[in-house]
């Protein structure tokens, strides 16, 4: 068998793709092909969702640190993970917002302002208390996520859309690791 030829690199005479310049602003053009109106409403949408998944990030670390009882180093194991998931699923949203010409809005305080997702209770310690509110908390993030894949679709953007897509895959294994904790043993 006889390989075949390698493709070129790029077509010949062609030009490589110029990089985005600055604006008058210094502000780089978009990477990301959409027109204004729909990338300011991606960008509004892709913020929401930046600050439900650093809230629930914190809700992880805030489960990791402070549960207790025989299931603990299991528990403690596992937010561990499902914090470093979610932390890694933020980075991807905060990007898209870059890519799409806007501002990542990742703060504590923007997360607290904008969150949509219920508070983690503080006084609970136990291993069983805690399943319940990270199951509660992943599920309630999820929500958010098929409904952001609804309104990227929408906007005709099929990227966001995808990477809201794949983060539900993730979320959908987080929640079922974390409820198997969680059902009776008998």
């Amino acid at each position: 068998m006889s390989a075949a030829p390698a493709a070129p690199s790029r077509v010949r005479g062609a030009r490589p793709a110029a990089p985005p310049q600055p604006d008058a602003t210094g502000d780089r053009e978009p990477t990301a092909s959409a027109d204004a109106p729909q990338r300011a409403e991606l960008i509004t949408m892709l913020n929401l969702r930046l600050a439900c998944a650093i809230d629930l990030a914190q809700q992880m670390q805030q489960a990791h640190w402070n549960v207790k009882g025989p299931q603990f180093i299991g528990l403690h194991h596992l937010f561990a993970e499902v914090h470093a998931s979610i932390a890694a699923q933020f980075a991807l949203i905060a990007e898209r917002i870059v890519q799409l010409g806007g501002t990542a809005e990742g703060t504590v305080s923007v997360a607290a302002a904008l969150s949509r997702l219920p508070e983690y209770p503080l006084a609970i310690t136990s291993g069983q208390a805690h399943v319940e509110a990270v199951t509660r908390a992943l599920v309630a993030f999820r929500v958010e996520v098929r409904s952001a894949v609804d309104e990227a679709d929408a906007l005709d953007d099929d990227d966001t859309a995808d990477l809201f897509t794949g983060i539900s895959r993730s979320l959908d294994r987080w929640v079922w690791l974390v409820d198997a904790h969680g059902q009776d043993r008998s």
